[in-house]
């Protein structure tokens, strides 16, 4: 189901991403959500769920990066943080 607010995000995406991470998670997850509600557009068995966590996941990467060293995610250099819908 898609999440209307950040506050609703998996308790590990609220703990680990900066806010604007978490935007970026939620509007894409939001986007797949609709995306692939059809099962005929998803990976094998996938569901739904499965399906719209990793695009969100995908997203976040693209404009994230997981410091090794100390787990902490940082924007990558020459990122646009355009992607994320402020609520």
């Amino acid at each position: 189901m898609p999440y209307k607010t950040r506050a609703e995000l998996p308790e590990s995406v609220r703990e680990h991403l900066p806010e604007h991470a978490q935007e970026v998670y939620r509007a894409a997850y939001n986007s797949a959500w609709d995306e692939y509600g059809d099962p005929k557009k998803r990976r094998s068995n996938e569901s739904q769920e499965e399906a719209t966590h990793k695009v969100a996941w995908a997203a976040v990467k693209h404009e994230y990066e997981k410091d090794e060293r100390t787990g902490d995610w940082k924007p990558k250099r020459g990122a646009t943080h355009s992607s994320a819908r402020h609520s």
